[in-house]
C-alpha cells in the first residue's frame, strides 16, 4: 500500500469538471495577434494602366508567357510583343533589359517557329534600339548568338546565320569586339578538328571540312551560306578599323593623291605682324618628330583573346585556320581537270562560293596592311601560302561563268548546253579581278623575275578588260585600277607601264561614263602623273599617254560646264596641280581653252559654285599669257555680278602680280599682261558697265530708274543696291591697283583721258560709275595732275547730280539710303581735292533755269557745303558767287511769305562766311 501511494502522489491526475474550462498551461504559447491593412493604390493603379495589346495582355505577360513549356504559347508571346511594342514604343525604354534577355534565349529554342518569331522581334528591335541603347545588353546577346552558332542541332545553326544578320547591320561595330568568339565559331560552323596524332603530342590543331548528311541544303550550299557571313564580319571589321581605307586605288598606303586638309593664311594678318606662319613637313599633315620613342596603344594594353584581328598574333593564327580550309573550298567548286577546254567555266554556284572565298582572302590581305610591320607580314603570307595559290587559283585563270539554257529554238548555241550570258560577266570579271588583287599583293620588284609567269598572265587580262569597250562598274573599275597600279609597282620601266596608261586612256574614253568610275579614272592618272613629276628631271620619261591626258582636261572642263560641278572640282584640283608644276602640255591647252573658261555668260567660271570658282581664279595666274581678248572676259566676269566681290578682288589682286607694275626684283614673264590692256582691264573694271550697254542707257527716261535736274546735264541712272555694292568693292580694289603704279601723274593722265573719250559728252551716266570715277581721282589726284577743261566740267556735273540725287532721296526709300555714305564721301572729296571743281559747280548753279521745286534743294545744298569743315575754306573763297545765288534766290522770292529753309539758308551765311573779314560784307547789304 505504501508503494502504491507514493506512486499517486507523483502522477496526481487533475480531474476536470462538468462545465468547467481547461485551466492553461504554465509552459502554454500565447498564438493571439492584431492585424491592420496597409494602403497601395499607386501599386494597384499601376498594374491597370499598363498598356496592353489586341489580346489584353501587357508587357509582364508576355514577357511571363516567354519561359512556358508550349511553343504556341512562346511564338504568340513573341508575335504579341510585336505588336505591342510597335503600338507603343515608349515601353522598349522601360522594360528593355528584359526584353532583350528573354528575346535572346530563345534564340536556341527548339521549336522553329519560335526561332522565326524571335529573329523578326529582333529586326524589329533593331530599327527602334540605337547602339548606345544596347551596348550594355550586348555581351548576353552574344553569348546566346555564339550557343546557338555551335549548337547541335542543324536548324538551330541555320537561324543562328539570320540573327547574325541582322545584327551585323544593326550594330556591326558592337559584334566585331567580340570578333575573337565569333570567328572560331564561324570555323566550327563549316569544319571539325582532325582526331590524330598532332593532337596528342599537342601540336598546332588542325582543321577539315564536315559533311552533315542531316542538314536541309547541300554541303556546298551550307558553306557558301556560312561564309557570306564571314565575309560581311570580315568587312565590318576592316570598316571598323582605325585607317579606314578604300579598296583597289585607295589603299596603297603611299598615295600621293590623299586628301589633305588645307592650311587656311589670312595674308593682311601676317603682314601686319599679328599672325605667325607655322611650317610643316609632310605636307602640312602634321609636324614630323624625330624620335626613337614611340606610344604604346590602348588595345596592347588589353588581354590578345581581348585584341580580337587588331593583334597581329591572332590574326596569323587564324590565317593558318581559315586559309587552308578555304581551300578546300576552292578545290571542290573548281572545274574538273579532265576538261581542258572548258576548264575554266563555272556554274553559278560554284563561282559565288568561289568569290566568296576569295573575298575573305582579300579582307585578311587587307587587315594585315593595317599592322606596323606590314613588310614582315607580306613576306610570311608569301612564303606560306604563294605555292598553293599558283596551283589552285591560277590553274585555271581567268575563269569565265557558264549557265544551262533550255533551247526552246535552235540558236547559236545549239550542240552545247553551257552559252555565256552577258549578264553574268560582272560576277565573273570581280572574281577575277579579286584573285589579280590577291596574286599582286604576293609579288615585289625583288621578285620579278620568280613571279613573271604568272603576272604576265594577270597583266594580260587586266589590258584585255580595259580595252575590250565593256561598261564597267565603279567597284570593279576600283579593283581594276587597284591591280594595274600594283603593277606599275612592281616593274617600273616605261616598257611596262605604258602598255597599262593607255589601256586604262581607252576606258576612259569611254563615253557616258558613270560619276564614281570617272572619279576613280581621274584619281588614278592623277596619281600616276605625280608619281612621275617627284623623279629627277635626269631619269623623268613622260608618258605620252599621260600628257594626252593632261592636255585634254581643260577643254573638258570647258564643255561639262555645270552639268556635274563634283567632276568639275576635280578636273579643277588635277588642273591646278598640273599647271602648278608648270606642266607645258597642259598650260598650253589651258591658255587655248581660257576663253571658253573665263566667258562671262556662259563660262564655267560663272556657272559653279563659289569655292570652284576661287580654284579657277587662281588657275589665272599660271596662264602663260594674257591677251587683250582674255582680259576683256574676266573684266566682265568681276562687273556682272556672278562671281563674289571678294573673288573679283583676287582677281585684280593676281593680274596685278603678273603685271610690269607688281615690282617684282626678278624679270617677269615676257609679253604676260602688255601694259596698255592691264590699263584698258583696270579702266573698264572701273567703269562697271560696256560700252554697249552705256549706249542702251542713254534711252531711259523718268523715274524710278533715273534722277535728273535741270541744272546739270548728266542724269543718274539709279543701280540696284546689289550691284552697286558688288562695283563699289570692286572699285575700291581697282584703286589700290591705281595708287600702287609708280608714275601716278602718268597713270592719271591714262585715266582723265579714257573718262573724256568714253564718259564725257554722255547723258545718262549710272551713279556707281559715276561714284567711281569720282573715288578714283580722288586716289590719284597730286600736285602734278593737271585736269583738263573737260573733265573739270565733266566731274562738276556729276558730283551735283549725285548730291541732288541724295539730297532728294526718300528715307522710307531702304534700297538707296545705304548708297547715301559712300556718294557723300566722293563727292567731298573731290570738291576739298580740287578748288576748282567747287568754283564750276557753284557757277552752274543758275536758279533763274529751275522750277520752284527745286529751289529749297539748291538752299540745303549751299548750307550744307557751308557747314562742311573740309569745304569752309573754299566757300569763303567763293563767297562772291554763293552770295550772288542766294541773292537770286531771294529775287524769285520776293512778294511771298519767307520760309524756314530760306531763313536757316540767311543764318548760315551769316554765322559761315558774312562773317568773315575777307568777305564782301554781310549778306544783309544784298537784301
Amino acid at each position: 500500500m505504501t508503494k502504491k501511494r507514493k506512486h499517486q502522489e507523483d502522477f496526481q491526475k487533475v480531474k476536470l469538471k462538468v462545465g468547467k474550462k481547461k485551466p492553461k498551461l504554465e509552459n502554454a504559447t500565447d498564438t493571439t495577434f492584431k492585424t491592420k491593412a496597409i494602403q497601395i493604390p499607386e501599386q494597384l493603379k499601376e498594374d491597370g494602366v499598363l498598356p496592353t495589346q489586341n489580346r489584353k495582355l501587357n508587357i509582364k505577360d508576355l514577357l511571363s508567357q516567354m519561359h512556358h513549356y508550349s511553343p504556341g504559347v512562346k511564338h504568340n508571346a513573341l508575335l504579341g510583343l510585336k505588336d505591342l511594342l510597335s503600338q507603343y514604343p515608349f515601353v522598349i525604354d522601360a522594360h528593355l533589359s528584359n526584353i532583350i534577355s528573354e528575346m535572346a534565349a530563345v534564340f536556341t529554342d527548339k521549336d522553329s517557329g519560335v526561332r522565326g518569331a524571335a529573329v523578326h522581334l529582333l529586326q524589329f528591335l533593331a530599327s527602334k534600339i540605337k547602339a548606345e541603347q544596347i551596348a550594355p545588353f550586348f555581351p548576353l546577346v552574344s553569348a546566346h548568338l555564339s550557343s546557338a552558332m555551335t549548337h547541335i542541332s542543324e536548324g538551330i545553326q541555320e537561324d543562328s546565320l539570320k540573327v547574325l544578320d541582322v545584327l551585323l547591320e544593326a550594330y556591326p561595330t558592337l559584334l566585331t569586339d567580340r570578333s575573337s568568339i565569333l570567328l572560331k565559331n564561324f570555323v566550327e560552323l563549316i569544319s571539325h578538328q582532325q582526331l590524330s596524332k598532332r593532337l596528342k603530342s599537342r601540336e598546332k590543331l588542325s582543321w577539315m571540312l564536315s559533311v552533315n548528311p542531316n542538314r536541309r541544303v547541300t554541303s556546298q550550299q551550307w558553306r557558301l551560306n556560312v561564309l557570306t557571313r564571314l565575309k560581311k564580319f570580315l568587312q565590318a571589321v576592316v570598316d571598323g578599323s582605325s585607317e579606314t581605307e578604300d579598296e583597289g586605288l585607295q589603299e596603297q598606303k603611299d598615295s600621293l593623291h590623299s586628301v589633305r586638309n588645307p592650311i587656311c593664311i589670312s595674308w593682311k594678318a601676317h603682314a601686319n605682324n599679328e599672325e605667325h606662319i607655322q611650317l610643316f613637313e609632310n605636307g602640312g599633315l602634321r609636324p614630323k618628330i624625330n624620335s626613337s620613342f614611340r606610344l604604346r596603344s590602348l588595345t596592347s594594353v588589353m588581354d590578345s583573346a581581348e585584341k580580337g584581328l587588331s593583334s597581329a598574333e591572332n590574326l596569323k593564327g587564324f590565317i593558318e585556320i581559315i586559309i587552308p580550309l578555304l581551300i578546300e573550298c576552292w578545290i571542290e567548286a573548281s572545274p574538273a581537270q579532265s576538261a581542258p577546254i572548258l576548264g575554266n567555266l563555272l556554274e553559278s554556284e560554284s563561282q559565288q562560293l568561289m568569290q566568296q572565298v576569295l573575298s575573305i582572302i582579300h579582307l585578311l590581305w587587307k587587315l594585315t596592311k593595317r599592322h606596323d610591320e606590314t613588310y614582315k607580314m607580306e613576306l610570311w603570307l608569301r612564303v606560306n601560302y604563294l605555292v598553293d595559290f599558283k596551283h589552285h587559283f591560277m590553274r585555271h585563270f581567268p575563269y569565265s561563268l557558264q549557265e544551262t539554257v533550255k533551247h526552246r529554238k535552235k540558236d547559236s548555241c545549239k550542240g552545247n548546253k553551257y552559252c555565256m550570258t552577258s549578264s553574268n560577266s560582272v560576277d565573273r570579271l570581280l572574281l577575277n579581278l579579286t584573285l589579280c588583287d590577291i596574286m599582286v599583293s604576293l609579288a615585289s620588284t625583288s621578285t620579278l623575275q620568280t613571279d613573271s609567269g604568272w603576272l604576265d598572265m594577270i597583266r594580260k587580262f587586266v589590258t584585255d578588260t580595259l580595252q575590250d569597250g565593256s561598261k564597267l562598274n565603279s567597284k570593279q573599275v576600283n579593283r581594276l585600277l587597284g591591280v594595274t597600279w600594283r603593277l606599275m609597282q612592281i616593274q617600273q620601266n616605261k616598257v611596262a607601264t605604258e602598255p597599262l596608261i593607255k589601256a586604262v586612256y581607252t576606258l576612259y574614253q569611254q563615253r557616258n561614263l558613270l560619276f564614281p568610275v570617272r572619279t576613280l579614272l581621274l584619281k588614278f592618272f592623277s596619281r600616276v602623273y605625280q608619281k612621275e613629276d617627284l623623279r629627277t628631271q635626269r631619269i623623268r620619261s613622260r608618258s605620252k599617254v599621260l600628257s594626252r591626258w593632261l592636255a585634254g582636261l581643260p577643254q573638258q572642263l570647258a564643255l561639262l560646264g555645270l552639268r556635274n560641278p563634283e567632276l568639275s572640282n576635280q578636273l579643277i584640283d588635277i588642273i591646278h596641280s598640273a599647271a602648278s608644276r608648270s606642266n607645258k602640255e597642259l598650260l598650253q591647252s589651258l591658255q587655248a581653252t581660257a576663253a571658253r573658261i573665263y566667258d562671262p555668260l556662259e563660262g564655267t567660271l560663272v556657272l559653279l559654285p563659289a569655292e570652284a570658282q576661287r580654284r579657277l581664279v587662281q588657275l589665272v595666274y599660271f596662264l602663260p599669257g594674257l591677251p587683250a581678248s582674255l582680259l576683256a572676259c574676266l573684266s566682265r566676269c568681276c562687273i556682272m555680278g556672278r562671281m563674289s566681290s571678294e573673288l573679283a578682288a583676287t582677281l585684280i589682286g593676281i593680274l596685278h602680280m603678273r603685271s610690269s607694275f607688281a615690282g617684282w626684283k626678278c624679270q617677269v614673264q615676257d609679253n604676260s599682261v602688255n601694259d596698255v590692256d592691264y590699263f584698258s582691264f583696270l579702266f573698264s573694271t572701273l567703269i562697271g558697265f560696256s560700252r554697249e550697254e552705256l549706249t542702251s542707257l542713254q534711252g531711259i527716261r523718268g523715274k524710278p530708274h533715273i534722277s535728273q535736274t535741270q541744272l546739270s546735264p548728266v542724269r543718274l541712272y539709279l543701280t540696284d543696291l546689289d550691284q552697286f555694292l558688288h562695283h563699289w568693292a570692286v572699285t575700291e580694289m581697282i584703286c589700290h591697283s591705281l595708287s600702287t603704279i609708280p608714275s601716278q601723274s602718268q597713270c592719271f593722265d591714262i585715266l582723265q583721258t579714257g573718262i573724256c573719250k568714253y564718259l564725257v559728252g554722255l547723258v545718262v551716266i549710272p551713279d556707281s560709275t559715276a561714284g567711281s570715277v569720282l573715288c578714283a581721282i580722288n586716289k590719284l589726284l597730286d600736285q602734278a595732275c593737271i585736269l583738263s577743261e573737260n573733265l573739270h566740267k565733266f566731274l562738276a556735273s556729276c558730283c551735283y547730280s549725285l548730291l541732288y540725287f541724295l539730297l532728294t532721296l526718300d528715307k522710307e526709300d531702304a534700297e538707296h539710303v545705304q548708297k547715301r555714305d559712300m556718294l557723300w564721301g566722293s563727292c567731298i572729296s573731290a570738291l576739298a581735292l580740287l578748288p576748282r571743281l567747287l568754283r564750276l559747280m557753284l557757277q552752274s548753279l543758275q536758279v533763274s533755269r529751275i522750277c520752284r521745286e527745286e529751289l529749297p534743294i539748291v538752299a540745303q545744298l549751299l548750307r550744307l557745303l557751308m557747314q562742311h569743315g573740309q569745304l569752309r575754306s573754299h566757300m569763303i573763297t567763293n563767297e562772291f558767287l554763293v552770295q550772288q545765288i542766294i541773292k537770286d534766290i531771294m529775287t524769285l522770292k520776293s512778294g511771298e511769305v519767307q520760309e524756314q529753309w530760306l531763313t536757316d539758308l540767311h543764318y548760315c551765311f551769316n554765322i559761315y562766311l558774312a562773317s568773315h573779314p575777307q568777305g564782301p560784307g554781310p549778306v544783309n547789304a544784298v537784301y
